[in-house]
């Protein structure tokens, strides 16, 4: 029971019908036929309302059948987005340019914009109809545009009546007695004078896009190609909101019904495509999929476009974008839990810190102040051995790197090495030392000591 809902202009030319059963599309050898995904119809609407809500929050959905069709309250944004006319041809640019046709009809009745509507085509697909004119420019549109009854249809047939000024023309009285109450809204529509309450839905901003791929694809550039495509639409939709990208994850459906989910989210948000296709691919590249790919689903997270004041004489700042894609290639090459900054844990571990991403503060973060200077510690890595003289137990001379210094303070011991759950493991003796040497050079280190070998080295150096 499967039949055409949507079809393209090549396929109306080759004589694809809507409505055509599937055993009648299959006459047709040219003609490519694609199952209707409601996945796909669902992503479409709300992008589509999304756009309209960009012209104004009041939006009334009155979709039927396979199209999408939306009433939009304009009053009053004459100062903000121009005339009428000038509105409409903002709105179908906006459209078109999420790859979707249209048409665009304005009025100041209700339901003559959706007649309107439904009488324009591609070639002519914007009209404006102003205040009281509503009559004369509904007149010459046939009675389909009202979505009769099929007995309404076949009674205004046998009258001979075709066109809505015909409706509009016969005697309202005398149609009220043959038809009912329903005869007069026919004949106020055909008017343009029916009135209407508005009610506006409130449209609910994400984005996301998905599309199910006809064979099952397994080459990187073939899956980026239509990643491309896609992210281009969750550009156009965020730039329309005056918000950026700020964390884009895809889910790979495969085959064998598993799914594959990476996220990829850079130091600043940014609506450029390039970018996010190069982080994508180096993202791809180092997690590949371990299927071929069905269907591709993108998520994105939206976030506050990236601001920076310079100042007249300060030197420019390199960009961002240039900076997400150098340590993605890094993070390709020595793994990710290698790249980004150190945060300590909560250990006695010698090492103990992790890596996580970088991420810029919100303007609200806490700064320090130039007066809260803290000390700076340098790992070495490997730790130097050194010479320790001990006395009470305590060090008072060592040689470091070929020279001799003499401890002037010592602080410790602290033990490390461990947690406390694993006491065999408190095997290391923890000093922080302030020497000099005789030509009056200072240091400060962190000296380990080694209570099972007996050993000392140098663990970090302090500036």
């Amino acid at each position: 029971m499967q039949m055409v809902c949507a079809l393209n202009r090549k396929a109306r030319e080759l004589g694809v019908e809507r409505g055509m059963t599937k055993v009648e599309v299959d006459t047709f050898p040219s003609v490519t036929v694609f199952t209707r995904s409601r996945a796909e119809e669902d992503a479409a609407k709300q992008a589509l309302l999304e756009c309209a809500g960009c012209f104004s929050p009041r939006v009334e959905i009155l979709s039927a059948g396979s199209a999408f069709q939306c009433v939009i309250d304009i009053a009053g944004t004459n100062l903000l987005f121009g005339p009428p006319l000038a509105l409409a041809h903002n709105l179908l640019a906006r459209v078109r340019a999420l790859g979707i046709e249209a048409v665009v009809a304005v009025s100041s009745n209700f339901h003559a914009a959706i007649a309107l509507a439904k009488s324009l085509s591609r070639r002519d697909p914007v009209q404006v109809v102003a205040a009281g004119e509503e009559a004369a420019a509904l007149a010459s549109l046939p009675l389909d545009v009202l979505d009769l009854e099929e007995e309404q249809a076949e009674t205004f047939m046998l009258w001979g009546v075709r066109t809505l000024g015909m409706l509009a023309a016969l005697p309202e009285k005398d149609l009220v007695a043959r038809m009912g109450q329903a005869g007069k809204l026919l004949s106020q529509r055909a008017r343009g004078e029916l009135p209407h309450l508005f009610q506006p839905v409130a449209p609910q901003f994400t984005l996301a896009e998905r599309m199910e791929l006809d064979s099952p694809v397994e080459l990187l550039d073939s899956l980026l190609f239509v990643v491309g495509a896609m992210l281009e639409q969750l550009i156009v939709r965020a730039k329309a909101r005056i918000v950026a990208l700020a964390a884009v994850t895809v889910t790979l459906e495969l085959e064998g019904g598993r799914t594959h989910t990476r996220t990829v989210r850079p130091a600043l948000p940014a609506n450029e495509k390039q970018l996010w296709i190069k982080l994508l691919h180096l993202d791809l590249e180092a997690h590949p999929p371990p299927a071929a790919v069905l269907t591709i689903a993108l998520g994105a997270e939206p976030g506050s476009t990236s601001k920076v004041q310079l100042g007249l004489f300060s030197p420019q700042l390199p960009e961002a974008s240039r900076l997400d894609v150098t340590l993605a290639r890094i993070r390709a090459i020595v793994g990710e839990e290698n790249v980004g900054r150190a945060v300590l844990v909560d250990t006695n571990a010698p090492d103990g810190f992790r890596m996580e991403s970088f991420a810029v503060p919100s303007s609200d973060a806490e700064t320090s102040t130039a007066g809260n200077l803290r000390g700076a510690v340098r790992q070495l890595r490997p730790a130097e051995d050194i010479t320790v003289t001990l006395e009470a137990r305590r060090p008072v001379r060592f040689n470091f790197r070929g020279q001799r210094y003499i401890v002037d303070r010592a602080y410790g011991p602290w033990l490390a090495g461990g947690d406390w759950w694993q006491q065999t493991l408190w095997g290391h003796e923890q000093w922080d030392l302030v020497a000099q040497t005789e030509a009056g050079g200072m240091l400060c280190l962190c000296a380990v000591r080694d209570l099972m070998h007996g050993g000392w080295q140098v663990a970090a150096l302090y500036d």
